[in-house]
């Protein structure tokens, strides 16, 4: 656990990239197994010990120190684990040597909702403050130092020189420590059974259009839509539908694992019906499709009752298909998988799957038109594809291209900021916002409409923090309430109606797009303006 903890410390306060891989391929190569298959999980939230979570600690710490030390403690450093992990009083006596990262799993593993009070502190007491924290942050799974599943996964392969297609190609075929992949890439073992596993492949993505200019005859146009990016695989009489994070999400959308029962991997975007159509100049012909708003009710949940599927029915709208009847296409060009795809329709259910339609244009300038008279909530803009690409894992320059449509602004007022967690753990970096309720200079009220903790620099945080700190007015636990002064300028996708904030409304991907110190908060815009930006 120390060489863990070591490695956790470095990473904290690593910036460069480079250097968070060569620490980790370093750890993975010198640390013994299951230890380095643990700590990989750990790295790339393979781990999950439903017995612990930060309430658990809040309340351990509260019957060591005293609570109002602990709160403001908590509140001043901003995160959890590493409050923790130095307010942790010494232990007495003997309390054993520090454990390794696979007995430490292993006791974790085994602790349940009567006993962590007991055996959490118990491990604890074996370590130092560098382990508490390292051994916290792998209990809870917010790791949060700057490391993604993605850069543990091209550590692994810079380790033992193995390509990170190959590494994604097994890696959800095997679970933590993964024995399989250590002994594949590190000892020169067979690669990892996968076949006839409905088994995770990753995605192609893509760059976003700037100021590029792109050739017609090269690539075809069809609408990005507004779900969440899935792929659902039917192989060994199973099927799965996962995220473009690769997590399992069938039980969530359990109509879509019933669709599917042909061998397949399919690429698509996950939607609900609603009563969406496409109607403006340059819509799109496919209607169907309700905002996220509506999808999002669904995500995250663990059972979905029936009225939910019967009032929220998702679908799927298939953008490819990397494999159909045990025939890998990854390798053909896009227009062949097309055409593939088109042929394979008419065997899946109407009711839960279409194809994403071309949007024809005979030129760029023409294109750019469509796209700037559609304003569909269920459309976030176009995807570009290079017509002879084939299916290839992550971003790949000149093949795909995401356009999205310009962001809705609109001007808000700073009212609540919150500390971040990890490297923003000092500063206030979450904020609220709000527009007025009515006319501010005939005494109206900002009424909260959105919250952001994107968008603005390193330097633009300093300023926003130092601004925070010197006009607050109230406190609630670790939120502050500020003079409602400051001016934000934010950018958002869309906004729809909300029963569930006091404005009645939601927006969609707020972010801060300008910091308007040059104006008067009487000059932000009213909940009206907002309201009016609501798509029925």
């Amino acid at each position: 656990m120390e060489e863990f903890a070591a490695l956790i410390d470095r990473l904290v306060y690593t910036r460069s990239r480079n250097e968070k891989l060569r620490l980790i391929a370093e750890y993975l190569r010198d640390s013994p197994d299951p230890d380095r298959g643990w700590a990989l999980a750990a790295l790339s939230d393979g781990l999950d010990f439903k017995a612990v979570k930060s309430s658990t600690i809040r309340n351990i710490m509260k019957d060591r120190v005293d609570p109002l030390l602990w709160s403001l403690s908590r509140d001043f450093v901003g995160d959890t684990a590493e409050c923790a992990s130095l307010l942790w009083p010494e232990p007495f006596g003997d309390v054993g040597p520090p454990p390794t990262v696979s007995e430490a799993v292993a006791m974790l593993e085994g602790m349940n909702r009567a006993t962590v009070a007991k055996d959490l502190p118990q491990l604890l007491d074996r370590l130092d403050d560098s382990g508490r924290y390292a051994l916290l942050k792998m209990a809870t799974g917010a790791m949060r130092i700057g490391v993604s599943s993605r850069l543990a996964k091209v550590a692994f392969a810079q380790a033992f020189d193995v390509t990170v297609d190959e590494v994604e190609e097994y890696w959800h075929a095997l679970a933590p420590p993964y024995a399989g992949l250590f002994a594949w890439a590190a000892d020169g073992a067979e690669p990892p059974e996968t076949e006839n596993l409905p088994l995770f492949r990753p995605f192609m993505l893509a760059h976003p259009l700037e100021e590029t200019v792109i050739d017609m005859a090269d690539y075809a146009a069809e609408w990005k839509w507004d779900g969440i990016r899935v792929q659902l695989v039917h192989a060994g009489g199973e099927t799965r539908v996962y995220s473009r994070s690769g997590d399992d999400i069938s039980a969530t959308f359990p109509e879509m694992v019933s669709a599917l029962d042909i061998p397949a991997v399919l690429d698509g975007e996950l939607l609900v019906r609603g009563d969406v159509q496409g109607g403006e100049a340059g819509a799109p012909s496919q209607g169907g499709a309700a905002s996220f708003n509506a999808l999002q009710q669904r995500l995250g949940r663990k059972t979905v009752s029936k009225k939910m599927l019967t009032e929220a029915p998702a679908f799927v709208r298939l953008y490819d298909a990397l494999a159909v009847d045990g025939e890998d296409l990854r390798s053909l060009t896009w227009e062949a998988r097309r055409k593939h795809l088109e042929r394979f329709l008419p065997r899946l259910p109407d009711t839960h799957f279409d194809i994403s339609a071309i949007v024809e244009a005979d030129s760029f300038e023409a294109l750019a038109q469509i796209r700037e008279g559609t304003r569909d909530d269920a459309i976030e803009g176009l995807m570009l594809k290079r017509r002879d690409s084939p299916y290839v894992s992550g971003r790949k320059t000149g093949l795909w291209y995401k356009w999205k449509r310009d962001p809705l602004l609109i001007d808000c007022v700073l009212m609540y900021a919150q500390r971040g967690s990890g490297k923003r753990s000092s500063f206030f970096s979450d904020y609220t916002f709000g527009c007025w309720n009515g006319d501010p200079d005939a005494g109206a009220d900002l009424l909260p409409v959105g919250k952001a903790y994107s968008g603005f620099t390193d330097e633009e945080l300093k300023k926003i923090d130092k601004h925070v700190r010197q006009n607050t007015i109230n406190r609630f636990g670790p939120v502050r309430e500020t003079e409602k002064k400051l001016v934000f300028e934010v950018a958002f996708d869309s906004v729809h109606q909300s029963k569930r904030h006091k404005s009645g409304l939601a927006m969609r991907f707020p972010r801060i797009h300008r910091i308007r110190w040059d104006k008067p908060a009487h000059e932000a815009d009213r909940i009206e303006s907002l309201q009016a930006l609501v798509r029925d």
